[in-house]
């Protein structure tokens, strides 16, 4: 029997259009949420607070090139963020960036060199390769091979990333090679992310092999033999992404409102819990007014999420558990012909303490789309800021800001670099969310998830408690919008569809 010969499917089909769902934030879990509510039919309204969507994914001209000055690609790992480019004609835009291993600077003496290959989280997996002891020297890889000697029975069960380098391979290969990958990916110390988390199976592939190099050797091995963690990105940016999503909501029906800012959710019927109630500013001209729902999701950075959610759904905590970091990203365009060799590959990460930037990325050698566009100019990335560290950018104004951001491109590329090629920059800043892997995050965002599932017509996503990057936000914000959309159109019945 086909769905139209169901003598129910008329009425699902109505009570669809008649259903109302308000999603609060537009970025890039906002819109994904939105889309999946009205891809069904439903009425979807989606409100920003700025005057753009994208959230953390975002552009600026420099120099007259546009370039992402916020997220600037995806992990592959899911294949989720693929099929959603596709979904949206995108697929032919999908591009990799070049070859290479990313450097690490700030080692003593002021030296450099490029992070070894076949490590997990830059944990080696051999202490005596040419290329790990260039970084940690004769006395580090001693200290790294004494992890090769330890008993088995000394092997525990660590969360602690950097409490089981440092016990196991010694400091230098904490400080010089680990905390540069977590510094420069989660904007956190090795101490704070979970192991489990980071790199799932590297615990018991080290009961297995006896050492934490042998288990670094074993994760290797199997992630040579299945698809891995690579980035893609998307030709002329990702903000084409954003851009995609909000046409397609569009034509869909839906309404994508930006400066428009929620001041509340509360419930529309309070006797019966049914039925929800959006107070809303709209930024451009003071006009306040209600918007009625029957549900509303949630999309917005933390501290914004729990004000709105905490009155209404009483187990969540209205602040944050932990502070996030603020990073700010200064992006310079440069006349330079000595970067034309790309002297450190596409990127560099730092020793923590060592610099004032966190890591660099070299954009125009990372990315052959933005190279073409920016006929000769040199794109850099320098990034500053990490858990526990406010950017040393955040108390200059803008001038200094790139000044300081031009003398750190400098010293971590390994080539004078003069005010005088400077043509043009641009500073960002926003605020990170924890990473998925940091210590107990996992339990944190259960609890909010929890609390929140447990009001009827309320979902919350977004990187706060998904985890950061678009390979765990996209995921995350299909799968609570796909149970939004069964609450609301089958009610105590969505368990049994």
């Amino acid at each position: 029997m086909s769905d139209e010969a169901d003598p129910g499917f008329d009425e699902l089909v109505e009570q669809a259009r008649d259903t109302r769902v308000v999603v609060i934030g537009g970025g890039i879990a906002g819109l994904v949420a939105a889309l999946e509510c009205a891809k069904v039919g439903l009425r979807v309204t989606v409100l920003e607070a700025s005057d753009r969507v994208g959230g953390v994914i975002r552009s600026a001209e420099v120099a007259g090139v546009t370039v992402d000055v916020g997220a600037e690609s995806y992990a592959t790992r899911g294949g989720r963020v693929r099929a959603l480019l596709t979904e949206l004609g995108l697929d032919d835009a999908v591009v990799r960036p070049a070859a290479g291993r990313a450097w690490v600077a700030g080692l003593p003496g002021g030296a450099a060199a490029p992070l070894p290959a076949g490590g997990v989280l830059g944990i080696p997996d051999n202490p005596w390769s040419p290329d790990v002891r260039r970084i940690i020297g004769w006395g580090g890889a001693w200290r790294a091979y004494v992890d090769r000697l330890r008993p088995p029975l000394t092997i525990g069960h660590e969360h602690s990333l950097g409490r089981l380098v440092r016990t196991r391979m010694g400091r230098r290969v904490l400080e010089r090679l680990v905390a540069p990958v977590t510094g420069g990916v989660y904007s956190a110390r090795p101490d704070d992310i979970d192991v489990d988390v980071a790199a799932p199976g590297l615990n018991s592939a080290l009961t297995r092999a006896g050492s934490l190099a042998g288990a670094v050797g074993l994760l290797v091995g199997e992630r040579s033999a299945t698809p891995g963690s690579a980035v893609e990105g998307i030709d002329g940016g990702m903000t084409r992404l954003p851009a995609a999503l909000r046409s397609r909501l569009v034509e869909l029906g839906a309404v994508v409102r930006t400066s428009v800012r929620a001041e509340s959710v509360t419930a529309a019927d309070p006797a019966t819990g049914t039925g929800w109630t959006v107070s809303v500013v709209d930024l451009l001209d003071d006009s306040a007014g209600p918007l009625e729902a029957d549900a509303v999701i949630v999309a917005t950075p933390e501290d914004d999420a729990r004000r709105l959610l905490a009155p209404v759904a009483p187990a969540l905590e209205p602040f944050a558990a932990a502070p996030h970091p603020i990073v700010e990203i200064v992006t310079l365009a440069l006349e330079a012909p000595a970067l034309d060799e790309a002297p450190r590959g596409t990127g560099v990460l730092t020793v923590p303490g060592a610099r004032a930037a966190k890591a660099l990325t070299h954009s125009t050698a990372k990315w052959a789309w933005l190279a073409r566009e920016a006929q000769g100019l040199h794109l850099v990335r320098v990034s500053f800021g990490a858990q526990g560290e406010a950017p040393a950018t955040a108390t200059l104004d803008d001038t200094d800001a790139v000044q300081l951001a031009l003398a750190e491109a400098s010293a971590l590329l390994g080539v004078p670099l003069d005010p005088a090629q400077l043509r043009g920059a641009q500073r960002e800043a926003y605020v990170q969310s924890q990473p998925a892997s940091a210590i107990g995050q996992a339990d944190r965002s259960a609890a909010a998830r929890s609390a929140v599932r447990a009001i009827d017509g309320l979902a919350v996503v977004g990187a706060w408690i998904s985890g950061t990057g678009l390979a765990q936000v996209v995921p995350d914000a299909v799968a609570e919008a796909e149970h939004v959309r069964r609450r609301v159109l089958w009610g105590d019945r969505a368990a049994d569809h």
